[in-house]
């Protein structure tokens, strides 16, 4: 099978957990273990993984630099920060996965460009997390001191940014290349690179797309037979937060519709692999990282 597997950002970096260069390569290092026992089962296995704790961070160490200069820098926007979490990130998960698959395995990570539309209502509503997790008084400061939009998520608060839907991914052709050659690819790194066309010349965009609806562009693209999203829950659960959550073992796409689920965390996974699933008749599924080999295996 042709396995397209997209890794949350939470999943590499935990929630509340210091965001260290040790920590995440530890992550990576589970994600790992679980990603080469699905190339060992004989999958072909396509790789995309989320950025927004990444991404948030390296913002702040922009900011912090510019003002450290007396604001005579001025800090790179989302898209080059974006890149930037696809290289870090993507030499991580090679490495690691490098260091558990034979060494004849070969391993390509492509930064990804995507493109959004301009008039995409994303951008009158920011919804995606980026960054550290703060409590409300730190959110509301920062919010104040850096002119940001901040949102609750879960027990914490962190800054929000427009999330526009992916509309096409630029470098398909070169994927859809390794993977004829049997390379493990990571692509689509934090939904990709934001573009957008200004008249004919493409452009970057201050945003975020979300990884999961990109990851399921690229899973229909790349025609995968199975779709996983990897996050840091065992399940999507019905009264998540009370005595009564439920978790979904199983459900149609138009069961799930009905449910509604938040729009900054499992409301886009779950409309991704709804959207997959829907548009392929295929199997998507959304599920603890450490649980990948399971969730492959059925």
């Amino acid at each position: 099978m042709r396995v397209v597997v997209a890794l949350g950002g939470n999943a590499l970096q935990r929630r509340g957990e210091a965001m260290t260069a040790d920590n995440q390569r530890a992550n990576v290092k589970v994600a790992a273990e679980q990603l080469a026992a699905v190339t060992r089962l004989g999958h072909n296995l396509v790789m995309c993984h989320g950025n927004g704790p990444q991404v948030g961070l390296l913002g702040l160490q922009n900011d912090a630099y510019a003002r450290h200069v007396d604001g005579k820098v001025t800090p790179y926007p989302l898209d080059v920060l974006g890149a930037q979490t696809e290289g870090m990130i993507g030499y991580m998960i090679e490495q690691e996965l490098g260091n558990v698959l034979p060494f004849e395995v070969p391993l390509a990570t492509i930064l990804t460009q995507t493109e959004v539309d301009a008039a995409d209502p994303a951008f009158q509503n920011p919804t995606k997390f980026v960054g550290p997790v703060y409590n409300k008084e730190e959110a509301e400061a920062m919010a104040a001191s850096h002119g940001w939009t901040v949102k609750a998520d879960g027990d914490y608060y962190r800054r929000v940014v427009p999330s526009p839907k992916p509309q096409r991914i630029f470098e398909m052709r070169p994927i859809k290349w390794l993977i004829e050659k049997g390379a493990v690819v990571i692509a689509a790194g934090g939904g990709g690179i934001p573009t957008m066309y200004q008249g004919d010349k493409l452009v970057g965009v201050e945003a975020v797309i979300d990884k999961d609806l990109a990851s399921a562009l690229l899973a229909r693209e790349v025609d995968a037979d199975y779709f996983v999203i990897a996050t840091d829950v065992k399940s999507v659960f019905v009264g998540w937060g009370t005595p009564e959550a439920k978790a979904i073992r199983h459900a149609h796409p138009d069961e799930m519709d009905k449910l509604g689920f938040a729009a900054g965390s499992m409301g886009p996974k779950v409309e991704a692999a709804c959207e997959f699933a829907r548009l392929t008749g295929k199997r998507a599924v959304i599920g603890a990282l450490e649980d990948i080999e399971r969730i492959v295996k059925g």
